[in-house]
């Protein structure tokens, strides 16, 4: 997802002007080591699309929200490589806040399996 883009794309949506006052964008990214502090060479990312839309459904029809947009790329991904966009788009900072971290959780908790690969 190329976010200025998507950020440009949305900015010409009918209603974005009178409905939108804060959009708020989620990158994650393949650390080089674990949460613990273990180093990983690769990460094998298992994604279930379905899940990923029922999830950013949920956020995008949470209160004030406008768009949500997700994009969660499976496959083998090296430190650096973009895993995850989420741009969550809305009226006021408390309801886009809420929205993204919901859409977040969820999909990172339920959706997403991840298996890291030592060198």
């Amino acid at each position: 997802m190329d976010i200025s883009k998507t950020i440009a794309e949305l900015k010409t949506l009918p209603g974005f002007l009178e409905k939108v006052g804060m959009v708020l964008v989620h990158n994650g990214v393949a650390r080089a080591t674990s949460r613990k502090g273990a180093p990983v060479a690769t990460l094998e990312v298992k994604v279930d699309q379905d899940m990923v839309e029922k999830f950013r459904q949920e956020g995008e029809a949470m209160p004030g929200m406008f768009r949500v947009l997700v994009e969660a790329r499976a496959g083998t991904f090296a430190p650096g490589d973009d895993l995850l966009f989420i741009v969550a788009a809305g009226d006021i900072r408390e309801h886009v806040l809420a929205s993204l971290t919901h859409t977040l959780t969820r999909i990172k908790a339920e959706a997403i399996t991840k298996t890291e690969i030592a060198p």
